[in-house]
């Protein structure tokens, strides 16, 4: 990763070095709107450093060094002098392919919608630094060979690094077709390469956005609202005003913003601050009245959104009808870094520096509030220590607030905005409160015949930028996902859906609809099969007969976890596989008891189709946090509501997962030569099936409920 100086250093150097652009289509160039726009990835310096430039937010998932893989491998670049260097907002140029003309992070997406991008990126600098080669040592191309950065002409013995050539290469105009590797030939492809940012990392020399400072910069905390709705009716800012060091006290659309010379200044001033809540549109009802509520909907039907066969009339005439209902609470995104930005306004223009996951529309809240055109919002994106999502929302709620602070006080000074976790955790968005209920018709043979699932769940999209991408006649796709696509091979299928409006601000959480879905189905089918009096690993092999990525996966799992072996006694194993961002997932999970009753994850066999493993390391890394993050929500976290208020505060009250708490893992990738799909996201899903699963198997009892926490008796938990 580049420290601020070779940021600096490197910017500095752009105007003399290869910056390789390229048309992708026969679109017109720099069309705001149009996803085939001209593309800048890679500058290769005269000092042969190889920037590439990363349109993906760099949160801990490893894009920065997955992208500069891609583009590496296809210019034949030494590794060792590849940089990564974050774009600029500018979705002409750098919009995700998979979402159209927006530039954004998301849906485990970075990798997969770059993978012909970049690897034309790369290939058209090789092919241009090529050409120059030629051209000055008057030799055909077809001689030349490129090798780590080194270009050469071995009849001549003639050598050139890319720095060397780049000056000349630079007046070339770029080819319009370029010839790609053959996969036998990946050099770094498919290899463990050492990752780009693990050794600033590691010695604390990386730069977070929360590091992220400027000369007389302010800081800003808001005094937000008890509950969700509620706003300010008054407010009394004298005490506030005498706290040492608070400049400025200002309302703004989400509360009353108290600014400061330091962050500890803030927020005394904010303590000190009285404010008077206007509640009469508030969401008042708590957890338990939802879940109410949402049970009853459960019992009605709902809103059709896939029909397969008549699954009604199977259940009537199934020889045994198994029913569950599952419950799923709110749950916080609770990034290990803090929220923040940065805004400074300038003449007719803005400049933001921050965690930006989907940049596009951070620059246009800005802009929007700032009042200046899109384009003179220049947005510095940062490294941010996680999101799982919290950092992309729809209204750029962090962005936006900073604008308006920064607006309110009159510009003249640069001001950050800190969300502390107890601001996001008690007034953030959230994972939305679902309930499912499923019902399941057995023949006298034991096979499925009738399977009936109703969710019941508020929509994410509904009301914001991305309904018209995912909100189709009705039904938001996220809130059904992992349920309408159930793979198995069930005669009559009915998936119906019940959209709730609930006054509680709601997001893209990890892995989105697949966190309740999966559980909700693979622990369903677990049901079925016991009640048939079945092994669940032959039941999902039967059923998955015609899906051979779902059945190759579940068999790798299941053979490397020992599926059928003797374990230890006091442990049992559950399984579980599913499909999300296009990967499909296997995980066995080895489980045994705590003291207090709850599971004890003691081992998890994870098998992964994500097709071309750009970085088999990252791969697993990928997978072992899913399953660490899966994990963390399935035992122990829960947002809860009380009249509308979260009880919960910080990591005391909403834990994440500790490190006694982490099992070991094992992680097999199943070879693929297929472009690759999602690796931040599908390893979360089956963790808690699979958990959930092996606990049956250990105690006969179902978890329909989550989390796990809330089977340990009051008083005997071990936190």
């Amino acid at each position: 990763m580049l420290t601020r100086r070779q940021f600096v250093q490197s910017t500095a150097l752009a105007g003399a070095a290869l910056l390789v652009g390229f048309r992708l289509g026969d679109r017109p160039a720099i069309a705001a709107d149009d996803v085939f726009s001209p593309n800048a990835f890679v500058r290769i310096a005269p000092d042969n450093t190889v920037t590439i430039i990363g349109k993906h937010i760099e949160f801990g998932q490893g894009s920065y060094t997955g992208l500069a893989t891609i583009l590496a491998e296809e210019l034949d670049a030494d590794w060792s002098q590849v940089r990564v260097e974050a774009a600029p907002a500018d979705a002409g140029r750098y919009n995700n392919l998979k979402w159209g003309p927006v530039q954004g992070t998301g849906g485990s997406t970075a990798l997969a919608n770059s993978w012909d991008q970049l690897r034309k990126a790369g290939a058209t600098a090789r092919a241009m630094l090529v050409e120059a080669a030629a051209r000055e040592w008057g030799v055909p191309t077809s001689e030349i060979t490129v090798d780590r950065g080194v270009v050469s002409h071995a009849p001549s013995g003639r050598r050139a690094t890319f720095g060397e050539l780049a000056p000349k290469a630079a007046t070339l105009t770029p080819p319009a077709q370029v010839s790609l590797k053959d996969p036998k030939d990946f050099k770094l492809v498919g290899k463990r390469v050492p990752r780009l940012d693990s050794t600033a990392k590691t010695d604390g020399s990386a730069k977070f956005t929360m590091d992220f400072a400027l000369p007389g910069m302010l800081t800003a905390l808001i005094a937000r609202p008890p509950r969700f709705g509620a706003t300010v009716k008054s407010f009394d800012a004298t005490a506030a005003r005498r706290v040492k060091g608070v400049t400025h006290v200002v309302p703004v659309p989400s509360g009353v913003a108290v600014v400061a010379t330091s962050f500890w200044a803030a927020r005394k001033g904010r303590e000190a601050l009285r404010v008077t809540w206007d509640e009469s549109r508030a969401e008042m009802r708590g957890s338990e009245d939802l879940y109410r509520s949402y049970r009853a909907l459960a019992g009605r039907p709902g809103r059709s959104v896939r029909c397969d066969g008549d699954a009604a009339g199977a259940l009537r005439g199934a020889a045994k009808v198994i029913e569950a209902v599952y419950e799923f609470p709110y749950l916080a995104h609770a990034p290990m870094e803090p929220l923040d930005a940065v805004v400074r306004l300038g003449a007719g223009e803005c400049e933001m520096w921050a965690g930006s996951q989907v940049p596009t529309i951070d620059q246009q809240v800005v802009a929007r509030i700032v009042g200046v055109p899109p384009n003179k919002v220049r947005i510095h994106t940062l490294l941010a220590g996680g999101s799982f999502g919290r950092r992309g929302t729809p209204d750029g709620d962090v962005a936006g607030e900073a604008a308006a602070i920064a607006r309110a006080i009159g510009g003249d000074r640069a001001v950050k905005l800190v969300w502390t976790r107890e601001d996001d955790i008690q007034g953030g968005k959230y994972r939305p409160l679902y309930v499912h209920r499923l019902r399941g018709g057995l023949d006298a043979r034991g096979n499925i015949v009738g399977w009936e699932h109703r969710i019941v769940g508020q929509s994410i999209a509904t009301g914001t930028a991305f309904e018209p991408l995912l909100v189709k006649d009705g039904v938001d796709s996220s809130s059904v996902e992992g349920a309408v696509n159930l793979p198995y091979a069930i005669p009559n299928i009915a998936v119906e859906l019940h959209t709730t409006k609930v006054g509680v601000p709601v997001l893209f959480w990890r892995s989105v609809g697949s966190t309740h879905t999966a559980y909700s189905t693979e622990t369903f089918l677990d049901e079925l099969a016991h009640a048939a009096g079945r092994d669940p690993l032959d039941v999902r092999r039967a059923l998955l007969a015609r899906h051979p990525r779902h059945l190759a996966t579940l068999n790798l799992a299941a053979d490397k976890a020992g599926w059928g072996q003797p374990l230890a006694p006091g442990r049992a194993r559950g399984i579980a596989v599913h499909e999300s961002f296009e990967s499909v997932v296997a995980q066995v999970a080895e489980v045994s008891r705590r003291p207090d009753g709850l599971p004890k994850v003691e081992r998890v066999v994870c098998a992964v189709d994500c097709g071309t493993a750009i970085n088999p390391d990252i791969v697993r890394a990928q997978m072992e946090g899913g399953i660490g993050f899966g994990l963390a929500a399935a035992l122990w976290s829960e947002i809860t509501l009380v009249r509308g208020r979260v009880q919960e505060r910080n990591f005391d009250g909403y834990r994440p997962l500790r490190i006694e708490d982490m099992p070991a893992v094992e992680v097999h990738i199943v070879p693929s030569g297929a472009a690759p799909t999602g690796v931040g996201e599908p390893g979360v899903p089956p963790i808690a099936p699979a958990v959930a699963n092996a606990f049956f198997q250990l105690t006969g009892r179902r978890v329909r409920r989550l989390p796990f926490a809330r089977l340990a008796p009051a008083g005997t938990r071990t936190a």
